[in-house]
């Protein structure tokens, strides 16, 4: 019985249900309770009836003081680290009504692209900004960061270079967290990694070479030279790649008139907090013959069956939930909502704001270099942007110095320094800098030794960025009404529930998310000392502690910075376990069916052979047929990765067999926690079979979607394989025998506080009613929709776990009505549609959540059976499956006010399909859309998009 004097709890706020909707709930699902239910459905042998070992729930009143005490005993320094991470001044119109916006935040990828319109301009801004500042002809729609964005264009060099060559040449002043990731990418699929000088490489053969530009050490070599060098390459058939600095884009000349074919780097400094390491919105930008293996999403212009000019993204068929092993990369969640801000800040400044930003960086660069030099210290370059260089005869003993001052300046090498300036100082901070490694100046010393223009043979001359968008939001009025009129256009979790299976778009509550905004957390460098992020470590420490709790694992690491990367990782260490015994031949991974298709693509990345699992008619695990494949491969076997619950909706019965069968012969069992929200406080992967598992932390615990990110992908191992996990040459723990998988120590560390808190306010009896909850909700879903769409696949007693796969391939059949009719029609009723044709083709996946209400389900589910009715509308013969509502969804107002209307349903019917719609305040802005234009006509940087209503044929590119 709760006291008079206990705190509110933040439970009841999360979760959707009341006391008496799960009475009723349970009564339509035929259970007596909650706990009922789940011994019904989860196997015993896995089921765990104790407690997570969590301290108790934390009133929501009281946790954002208990992680600000953790930030209070932290030193701050003025930061001239630099290496990729750059202090910024994130526009406050952007801030408030993008960062900390939930109709921008809680969107899931734009998959559904009529409802996505707002996002899918956003985005096609920033494609448009970057293949305009790097001078190259389009861009992708963001990778996870700069040195997975070099690992990516090295690997889709490898793809499409005609070179036989498996070696890659780095020019050495690259840095070093780069040069790592990039290691521990190619030496898995056997890509040899040469680093020297440029001049080195003349006669080597090879299929790609990277180059810095700038270098990591702030130098810029000769263009001309530069340019001749990358000619002579490309003559040879190498593909050249330039890691670049978005903001000297602006100033010097940009990778593509030196001739690069690619530019990869990250667009952190365009508004995007340091957040300790991120997350950050990486790029890549290519030429033209490139584009159709570009890594990660990219958005395009297509048209609606109106003929308007719409958006969506472009050439999926080469992404990996539809390649899989074959996929070009295995990314799928990337850093939009980060994309986003860059775009948005790119649009705030122009091309003109970017250049007084990029003189104004250089200037302060130029004064300090002008006045740095003494007897003992000397330029390494005359020629940089906003980095400068300097030989020393004691590096460290500088650095120190500097830091005793109140300034972190980076350690190249024992007689090297390097500082570097962002837009957010000024020219005290020269002063200061100049003065804590020893050099008496002031501020009219500083002003008279500025400059702001490059060597003229450096400038870049060009017009760059001329699309109106970046020329008419430069005001707060018209930014603020830009963002808003995008975001209309989308259905994010601010106004509906998203009922996508296998991705679990449960509530982003706003006191998990106010903390990554604070400056304590926002600000911080992630090379910066140990003794300024106790407080970030010491959460770190917290989360690692929290999720090994729940997942019954030993040790976590949170470097990966998506899902993707966290398969990858958890494969590597795998493979690193196999080859520490000497078992360097175990490179087969058996993958189900069933499996999500970055699990193929990742086993391949880790240099592992995939072989197909079959699954059974009841959608599990065939064990028969896995038991004779890892009787086949033998000593070559490697691992099994297996999702659990399985994506077809159940807790196969056999999971501990199935483990077992694998440890028996030698390999690894890898549960991809894809589904953990189905297991959290009621089984353990790390306890009842399983060696490693990745979990998303944008999904399960409340980091959210972005709109197609950022997430976070944890490994999580048990005790023989944590010396395996993911290292870091710039974290004091470079020890492991595997590489880092993310530019930075700990990842996106900058949004760690969501899990955090959200794990701190439910405590352990909380997690296991959300658990309870989001099986309830799954289940209550299936009863009501049952006669109408049957649930594909249940378990032994009927039930299924968090999610149910509504099979409409007999509808299809009958009628013609397939599930993207459905999809588009949930449009209309104010809903994204399921998961469609995942993990069977003809299907929709319907996971609800544990935070959505009983109304919201019911809303739901009435949408559903009223579609259905429409569907015996065709069945029955009364309207054609070409005339029906179904097939012309979704309606847009200005189709449905036409003058010329002669469909044989009303209007009404077209917008109001339900009564309770006469309310609604959401129409979609285009109809459906056709895919197959935008894939045939590929266009990628913008006009705004009313500009392509004259002229989309006249500007298409040829394939």
């Amino acid at each position: 019985m709760p006291h008079v004097f206990d705190r509110e709890q933040f439970l009841d706020r999360h979760l959707g249900l009341s006391s008496d909707d799960r009475a009723e709930m349970l009564r339509v699902i035929e259970r007596n309770s909650i706990d009922d239910l789940l011994s019904a459905t989860i196997p015993e042998q896995i089921r765990l009836r104790a407690s997570l070992t969590l301290g108790s729930a934390v009133p929501e009143a009281e946790v954002l003081s208990m992680l600000r005490d953790k930030f209070n005993n932290d030193v701050v320094r003025r930061n001239y680290i630099g290496q990729g991470y750059y202090g910024t001044i994130t526009p406050p119109v952007i801030k408030r009504n993008v960062l900390e916006n939930p109709a921008w935040y809680t969107a899931y990828t734009p998959y559904q692209p009529e409802i996505s319109q707002g996002r899918l301009e956003a985005i096609l801004n920033f494609q448009t900004m970057i293949a305009e500042l790097t001078g190259l002809a389009l861009a992708n729609a963001s990778l996870l960061d700069e040195a997975t964005a070099v690992a990516e264009a090295v690997t889709m060099a490898r793809r499409v270079s005609k070179n036989p060559s498996n070696i890659v040449l780095v020019e050495k002043d690259i840095h070093p967290q780069t040069l790592n990731v990039l290691r521990t990418r190619t030496e898995p699929v056997g890509i040899e990694v040469i680093l020297g000088e440029l001049s080195d490489f003349t006669e080597v053969d090879a299929f790609a070479l990277v180059v810095s530009w700038p270098a990591s050490s702030g130098a810029l070599a000769s263009p001309k030279n530069v340019a001749s060098s990358v000619a002579h390459h490309r003559s040879r058939g190498v593909i050249t790649i330039a890691s670049t600095d978005l903001l000297a884009c602006a100033q010097i000349i940009p990778p593509g008139q030196l001739g690069f074919d690619v530019a990869v780097g990250s667009a952190q400094r365009f508004g995007v907090p340091m957040g300790f390491g991120g997350p950050h919105a990486a790029f890549m930008a290519v030429a033209t013959e490139h584009a159709r293996s570009l890594p990660g999403r990219l958005v395009g212009v297509s048209t609606d069956t109106a003929g308007r000019p719409a958006l969506r993204l472009s050439l999926q068929t080469r992404e990996q939930h539809i390649r899989r092993e074959k996929a070009t990369s295995n990314i799928c969640t990337a850093q939009v909502l980060l994309a986003n801000i860059a775009g948005f800040y790119g649009a705030w400044h122009g091309p003109t704001g970017l250049q007084v930003i990029a003189r104004r960086v250089h200037a302060f660069a130029s004064a300090f270099a002008s006045l740095a030099v003494s007897e003992k210290v000397s330029l390494v370059s005359t020629d940089f942007f906003d980095t400068v260089a300097l030989h020393t005869p004691d590096a460290q003993g500088l650095v120190s110095q500097a830091r005793q001052h109140g300034c972190n300046i980076r350690q190249i090498d024992e007689r090297t320094v390097s500082a570097s300036f962002d837009e957010t100082m000024t020219a005290q901070d020269v002063v200061t800098l100049l003065h804590a490694i020893g050099i008496n100046a002031t501020l009219e010393d500083v002003n008279n030794s500025a400059r702001t223009d490059q060597n003229a043979s450096l400038m870049r001359t060009d017009q760059f960025m001329s699309q109106s968008v970046f020329g008419r939001y430069h005001t707060e009025h018209e930014m603020l009404r830009y963002v808003r009129r995008l975001s209309d256009k989308d259905l994010a979790l601010d106004r509906t529930m998203i009922p996508l299976g296998s991705c679990t778009m449960k509530l982003n509550s706003t006191t998990e998310m106010e903390p990554i905004t604070w400056s304590l957390l926002a600000d911080l460098h992630p090379y910066a000392p140990a003794d300024e992020s106790v407080g970030y470590r010491s959460l770190i420490t917290d989360l690692e502690t929290m999720l090994c709790a729940i997942t019954g694992y030993d040790a976590v690491s949170l470097q990966p910075n998506a899902g993707s990367q966290g398969e990858f990782a958890g494969l590597l260490a795998i493979r690193a376990y196999h080859r520490s015994r000497g078992d360097i031949n175990r490179t087969i991974c058996l993958i189900p069916s069933s499996a999500h298709g970055t699990n193929a693509a990742s086993a391949v990345m880790a240099g592992m052979g995939v072989v197909v699992i079959a699954c059974d008619e009841s959608g599990n695990v065939d064990v028969q047929d896995l038991r004779e494949k890892a009787d086949a491969a033998g000593e070559r076997l490697a691992a099994l990765m297996v999702t659990y619950p399985s994506t077809h909706g159940v807790f196969e019965t056999a999971i501990s067999e199935i483990c077992e069968i694998i440890h028996q012969r030698g390999g690894q069992v890898y549960v991809d926690g894809a589904n953990l929200n189905a297991l959290v406080a009621v089984a353990q992967p790390g306890k009842f079979g399983a060696d490693v598992s990745h979990l998303n932390l944008h999904k399960t615990f409340c980091i959210p979607h972005g709109g197609g990110g950022p997430g976070v992908g944890p490994v999580a191992v048990r005790s023989h394989l944590a010396p395996f996990l993911p290292g870091h040459p710039l974290a004091g723990h470079d020890d492991s025998t595997v590489g880092a998988v993310s530019a930075a120590p700990f990842g996106s560390a900058g949004i760690l506080a969501i899990p955090w808190v959200y794990i701190s306010m439910m405590g352990p009896d909380g997690l296991l009613a959300a658990t309870g909850d989001a099986i309830l909700s799954a289940n209550y879903v299936a009863r009501r929709l049952r006669d109408v769409y049957p649930t594909l696949y249940s378990g032994p007693s009927g039930t299924v776990a968090h999610e149910c796969i509504l099979d409409i391939r007999s509808i299809t059949k009958d009628t013609g009505v397939s599930v993207d009719d459905i999809a588009k029609r949930l449009m209309d009723f104010c809903f994204h549609a399921p998961t469609m044709s995942f993990p069977v083709t003809g299907t929709l996946m319907v996971e609800p959540t544990e935070s959505e209400s009983l109304a919201e389900l019911n809303r739901f589910i009435e949408a559903m059976l009223q579609i259905g009715v429409e569907i015996d509308s065709v069945r029955q013969g009364k309207v054609g499956i070409e005339d029906s509502p179904l097939r012309h969804a979704p309606h847009t107002v200005e189709d449905v006010v036409s003058s010329n209307w002669a469909r044989p349903y009303s209007r009404e019917t077209a917008l109001f399909p339900t009564p309770l719609l006469r309310t609604r305040s959401f129409y979609p802005a285009v109809s459906r859309i056709d895919a197959v234009f935008g894939d045939r006509n590929l266009v990628c940087n913008c006009a705004p998009i009313e500009e392509y209503a004259m002229s989309l044929e006249s500007i298409t590119l040829s394939q």
